[in-house]
């Protein structure tokens, strides 16, 4: 009997990835396949590049396109519609209005010599979906993710394990939700790159909200070495992760605070969603650029600042937990996604 598995693509807007799973959802490798996306070359060229990423997945792994039941592709929102491209900060104009559903699907049904089944979703969405099996095993409990990067990543992954997209696709933007400034130092509300003035939680979470929080912090600390620099805030901010890894106080203290600001967010998405899980990723969990210590400090925080404002019976219900698969994380979850959607 032929196994038939399950194909996963991350478009991402600087870099592909392809994955894998098996009918019974387990992974068929941990070894990464990527690629430049090579946005430039226009959408149909990097829709060809993902199909011969496939192409060469299946013979790394000594497989076959007749085994390929599904597909799955992560790639970068706002969408215009399902699987139409709205304008990307981190792509072309030439994707701006792209059916890339449409396109990929015709592409993969020409090289299978059939058709085979689509599912698209923010990259985002999928990452949780992996992130989200690994963290409840076997128990159907659901599954809040949040990943703080140069954004906010959030997704809700119910008990089927499919992502909350919403009717326009937006659901589980809460990075764009206002923050409790009142709970935070009473700090600016801060612009966003959304547009939105009202201190949105990314702010004062992520990269995005950092040169903004610093600039604050250093006033406190005029005689900082950052303070003396001769870069832009924003340089300055990139500097910070590698100084609280050293101990240093006003590094220290910055991550502290969006560990706080995120723990708040945790308590206040738990009044919504009631989630059994709550997985954190981003760089600040990555083992490659965070030292043990530094993450455990985070997540201390986190868990801490969450549980005084979680319902008292949510206390010992919810875990937080760091997300475990990285890079893999959102070809993975594009390949369960269409597993999922096959099984519904």
């Amino acid at each position: 009997m032929i196994k038939m598995i399950y194909i996963g693509t991350d478009g991402g807007a600087t870099t592909s990835k392809v994955g894998g799973v098996w009918s019974d959802g387990s992974t068929i490798s941990t070894k990464l396949l990527q690629a430049p996306t090579n946005s430039a070359h226009g959408p149909e060229s990097v829709v060809r590049s993902w199909v011969e990423a496939i192409n060469t997945y299946l013979l790394q792994n000594d497989l076959t396109w007749e085994q390929v039941s599904g597909v799955g592709l992560a790639i970068p929102g706002p969408f215009q519609r399902y699987g139409v491209f709205d304008h990307s900060a981190n792509l072309p104009d030439a994707f701006t209005g792209f059916d890339v559903h449409t396109a990929y699907s015709n592409a993969l049904s020409e090289r299978a010599g059939r058709s085979i089944p689509l599912t698209v979703a923010n990259d985002g969405n999928m990452g949780g979906v992996a992130e989200a099996q690994h963290a409840r095993g076997d128990s159907h409990g659901t599954v809040l993710m949040l990943a703080p990067g140069s954004g906010l990543g959030c997704a809700y992954m119910d008990q089927s394990g499919l992502a909350l997209d919403g009717d326009t696709l937006a659901g589980m933007e809460a990075g764009h939700m206002p923050a409790p400034l009142h709970l935070l130092d009473n700090t600016k509300a801060y612009p966003c790159g959304c547009g939105r003035t009202w201190g949105c939680v990314e702010v004062y979470t992520c990269l995005a909200g950092l040169p903004y929080l610093l600039a604050e912090k250093l006033e406190q600390y005029p005689e900082h070495d950052l303070a003396k620099s001769p870069l832009s805030i924003k340089e300055r901010a990139f500097a910070l992760r590698g100084l609280a890894q050293k101990g240093d106080k006003l590094a220290t203290e910055l991550f502290d605070f969006q560990a706080k600001a995120l723990g708040l967010h945790v308590a206040n998405l738990a009044m919504a969603l009631d989630p059994k899980f709550v997985v954190i990723g981003g760089g600040l969990m990555d083992p490659e650029a965070t030292t043990t210590a530094f993450r455990d400090r985070y997540l201390g925080i986190v868990r801490s600042t969450a549980r005084e404002y979680l319902w008292p019976y949510q206390r010992d219900f919810i875990n937080i937990v760091p997300a475990a698969l990285g890079d893999l994380s959102q070809s993975i979850g594009a390949a369960l996604a269409a597993l999922y959607k096959n099984r519904a």
